[in-house]
């Protein structure tokens, strides 16, 4: 597992708090090829027989990739018995846009949250819960759920929730209906109220869909009270940190002043925070081995968008940048041929979250996905990632689209902005371009079209990336 213990990702091995990543979770570093393959052919449902497979989804807040050292639990179980996507993304690092894509499996320009203040621009019918509901499933949602939702109004399609407001401690909540305080740390909430849900599996023969959605690692990162001075491996950077010569990059990167001291204090506090989603999700594990109900549970967990830690100068999200848009990704169903612990190298993203789903269980779409199952051998060559600026405020990155692929990543920034509703206008020129060949930089500091010849242009590719580029912004 190349991400655990290397100076990329924690600086050194995590020691003292669980034995980390052993027995089974080992064996999903040596396997390589793509989970999909060890499938039979025809429909993947048909691997699990006639019983429809239990979903479990957990879309963990603002969790960048390189955070498994707080996470052994969850990787140990997810990875070691499934699969470890390595080249995950987001569509759109944003919460609301991208949460909105994994319920669809459609891409923010179709399904029209571009931003955060547009939640209710979502079409529920799109919805996976929708779905699931639809056939028979019984649906609970635990955490947060969508950014600029009214707490008062009742997430569609879910039989049973507590719904967050998002905070750490003696949050707001809208409990099937009713608007409360509960006094506590959010994250135990959101586990117990899950553990609840699935109890009622041991008198309610339905399959069921848990939607599990912790405030952690979201800002301001506070920890449960056991954790708060829980000290974390060392963190010396990475070559995109200290940066110095960002003349090639676009006006607000230049200006971007955030530094290392500053990203190694976000990261001590995310990943204190995501030690309480491990001890969560390990007692989700330990109750569905209690109700008989493991093997055949699609687990899919990933984060709603990564986080640059100070790469560029930059400490947020939004931004094309590597960071940003890749996320922890990974996938386990035991029953369904998906548990023996295998690494996948395809390009993955919250975009085939949905499709998966309803291929485990057996339905048919009815309304357009842009993804696509990850049960089944389709492979992409690239992603479309995409970001709209909101507002028309100085500062901060401009709306941009990216090509994404395994070597290399073409982004363009555009003249335009979106409301809070969503709707986008300007013109639409392209103000600056950003090409970067991953495999040589995969830190992303020399962008090849600044001062580039039309020649040099033409011998990247650059023409046919344009296009490409064009027609994914309007598929």
């Amino acid at each position: 597992m190349t991400e655990i213990g290397d100076s990329e990702t924690n600086g050194s091995p995590r020691v003292g708090r669980r034995g980390f990543l052993t027995g089974a979770a080992a064996v999903a570093a040596t396997a390589a090829a793509p989970a999909a393959l060890q499938l039979a052919a025809g429909s993947p449902a048909a691997a699990a027989g006639a019983t429809r497979p239990n979903i479990l989804l957990i879309v963990t807040d603002d969790q960048p990739k390189h955070t498994e050292w707080a996470t052994p639990q969850i990787v140990n179980w997810i990875t070691g018995n499934g699969v470890r996507f390595t080249n995950g993304h987001v569509t759109t690092p944003l919460c609301a846009p991208s949460r909105s894509s994994v319920f669809s499996g459609r891409y923010a320009h179709n399904h029209g949250v571009r931003n955060n203040g547009a939640s209710h621009s979502l079409d529920q019918h799109t919805t996976v819960q929708r779905y699931l509901r639809q056939a028979g499933y019984r649906t609970g949602l635990f955490g947060k759920y969508l950014n600029s939702w009214t707490l008062a109004d009742n997430p569609p399609h879910f039989e049973e929730w507590a719904l967050l407001q998002p905070a750490y401690n003696n949050a707001s909540w809208n409990i099937n209906g009713s608007v409360q305080t509960l006094t506590g740390y959010t994250t135990n909430i959101i586990r117990n109220r899950t553990l609840a849900f699935l109890d009622k599996a041991a008198t309610d023969s339905r399959p069921w869909f848990a939607y599990v959605t912790p405030y952690a690692s979201h800002e301001p990162n506070v920890p449960a009270a056991q954790y708060a001075d829980t000290v974390v491996p060392p963190w010396n950077g990475r070559p995109s940190v200290p940066e110095a010569d960002r003349s090639d990059k676009p006006g607000y990167i230049q200006n971007a002043t955030a530094t290392l001291a500053d990203a190694q204090a976000l990261r001590t506090r995310q990943l204190r925070t995501l030690l309480s989603v491990d001890d969560a999700v390990q007692a989700i594990h330990d109750k569905l081995v209690a109700l008989g109900q493991l093997d055949n549970t699609l687990v899919i967990y990933l984060g709603d968008n990564g986080y640059t830690w100070a790469d560029h100068g930059w400490l947020k999200k939004s931004v094309p940048y590597s960071p940003s848009h890749e996320v922890p990704f990974y996938l386990s169903w035991p029953a369904g041929g998906l548990g023996s612990g295998t690494t996948d190298n395809r390009i993955v993203a919250n975009i085939d979250v949905a499709p998966t789903i309803l291929d485990a269980a057996g339905i048919t779409p009815d309304t357009p996905q842009d993804g696509h199952s990850l049960l089944t051998a389709h492979s992409r060559d690239h992603l479309l990632v995409e970001w709209w600026k909101q507002g028309t405020a100085a500062g901060g990155p401009p709306t941009w689209s990216s090509y994404v692929a395994k070597g290399k990543q073409y982004t363009e920034y555009y003249a335009l902005h979106t409301d809070s509703n969503g709707t986008v206008s300007g013109t639409g020129e392209v103000k600056f371009r950003e090409y970067y060949d991953l495999s040589a930089d995969p830190y992303q500091l020399t962008n090849l079209l600044y001062g580039a010849t039309p020649q040099q242009e033409q011998a990247l590719g650059i023409p046919g990336l344009a296009s490409q580029l064009a027609a994914d912004r309007v598929a």
